[in-house]
């Protein structure tokens, strides 16, 4: 099974909706999918909830789909307590961020939004 993992990095919402509407699309077409949620996005974490794509971003928590939030980032943008409130995984281990070396480790193909 190919393995995809999606960075979202952009901090405005339409680049953030892109990011999820990419990752569920490849985890219903069968991938092993990824989200990660860093930079600039981790702010969206504040206000996807009350988004018009407020149903897909559940879908994709409930999939199990956000596999590492930034805390470095998402501490830096005030969105840290929001990531912990919905229960998203938080990773610290590379300097405070997230590693991506160990989605390669895992055989992902990275990509950038």
């Amino acid at each position: 099974m190919k393995k995809i993992a999606i960075v979202s990095f952009n901090g405005e919402m339409s680049c953030f909706v892109h990011a999820l509407l990419n990752v569920w699309n490849y985890h219903e077409k069968g991938y092993e999918a990824a989200l990660i949620v860093e930079g600039a996005s981790t702010k969206r974490l504040l206000d996807i909830k009350k988004s018009p794509q407020a149903k897909l971003w559940t879908k994709i928590v409930e999939a199990g789909l956000v596999r590492s939030v930034c805390k470095a980032c998402a501490a830096q943008l005030g969105s840290l307590e929001e990531a912990e409130a919905q229960g998203l995984p938080i990773d610290a281990a590379l300097s405070g961020h997230s590693d991506l070396e160990v989605f390669t480790a895992q055989g992902y193909e990275i990509i950038l939004f």
